[in-house]
């Protein structure tokens, strides 16, 4: 009869069946009536919970696994914005484990009746209850009280950037070196919630195009990662929270780029109702930061994004209002003419 810990391992292998070996799509567009260029962008709204975050929850949990941190029925608490915890919800369910996850109140409704459906505790903390930081705190304190609970700290796991090394920014490579082009990208553009995605992606690409650029992106309304504190207050979920966090080496990286919410809402909405994309406002954000630091920089070569995930969690947001245009915006001035899929590896 196998053990427990053995079935626990086997559903984590069909679990990858699931989470990455996600959609690369070619992103066609043109500035200001100019000439047509391309945006390569990783779908990663087609992972399990529809969001980039399974591969990271599901990557802790097999480690933890490895190295014995976690045992079958430990409790798993983690203080999340959103998607991490729909993450860890749907995949601690599946390998038997209680979930408990603490958000800030102030995330959509729609995330946290996602969390509860698939089985979670939520735990909701206000901003006069310290925000995100409050929630890391009282993450702890529970850890301190119970010896059965694990806690991912995604924010400090280094599992965390390993998981995209490993897969996300595996994929890309492997993608872009099927295509007959042979395509050389000239950068990688990612949100910045935990630094994950672009420690990780950035590390794995840096081994094949040693010259690429990386450039971690934040909302202009709040630039955290600019003033190295917390400053002002935006839209795009589960980006650009209250702290740089530990996993993230700004020194290794290039540029800070910034883009508007409002312009974020834009794009997201141009991506929905011109191609047909149905994915969230930071995925809009990563869109417009990519063709920014094309045009700044005349990139020929490809530069690389991802969508992190779908739109089904912002139904409650200004995603699906009028969203007005200010001056400065760039997504007026972009036609998006089409996407092409890429190979899957």
């Amino acid at each position: 009869m196998l053990s427990t810990i053995t079935k626990i391992k086997d559903k984590i292998n069909g679990l990858w069946q699931m989470v990455g070996n996600t959609p690369m799509i070619e992103v066609s567009y043109r500035y200001r009536d100019g000439v047509e260029q391309a945006i390569w962008v990783k779908c990663e709204h087609y992972n399990l919970t529809g969001s980039i975050k399974d591969r990271m929850a599901l990557y802790i949990l097999q480690k933890a696994y490895e190295t014995e941190a976690i045992r079958p029925g430990d409790t798993i608490i983690e203080a999340t914005s959103g998607n991490t915890g729909i993450a860890f919800a749907s995949i601690g369910n599946m390998l038997g484990h209680p979930v408990m996850i603490i958000m800030p109140d102030w995330m959509s409704k729609e995330r946290i009746e996602i969390i509860k459906s698939c089985g979670a505790k939520i735990h909701l903390v206000s901003k006069e209850q310290g925000g995100f930081k409050g929630s890391i705190k009282i993450a702890e304190m529970m850890k301190q009280n119970d010896s059965r609970v694990f806690l991912p700290r995604q924010f400090e796991n280094i599992y965390n950037a390993e998981a995209h090394e490993k897969t996300t920014g595996r994929e890309i490579g492997h993608q872009l070196l099927l295509e007959k082009a042979k395509i050389v990208p000239c950068a990688f553009i990612a949100g910045v919630g935990t630094g994950g995605t672009i420690m990780g992606v950035g590390k794995y690409l840096r081994t094949l195009y040693p010259d690429i650029k990386l450039h971690p992106l934040e909302p202009a309304e709040s630039p955290t990662l600019s003033t190295k504190t917390k400053n002002g207050s935006h839209r795009i979920q589960g980006i650009s929270d209250e702290f740089i966090p530990d996993i993230l080496n700004l020194e290794s990286l290039d540029k800070i780029v910034q883009v508007n919410d409002g312009d974020a809402i834009l794009m997201a909405q141009k991506l929905g109702q011109e191609l047909g994309l149905a994915v969230g406002i930071s995925s809009g954000a990563n869109l417009l930061g990519a063709i920014k630091i094309q045009q700044e920089h005349k990139c020929k070569e490809a530069v690389i994004t991802v969508f992190p995930d779908s739109n089904k969690k912002y139904l409650s947001t200004d995603l699906v209002n009028v969203e007005p245009v200010k001056d400065g915006y760039l997504s007026p001035d972009i036609k998006l003419t089409g996407y092409r899929p890429l190979p899957k590896i």
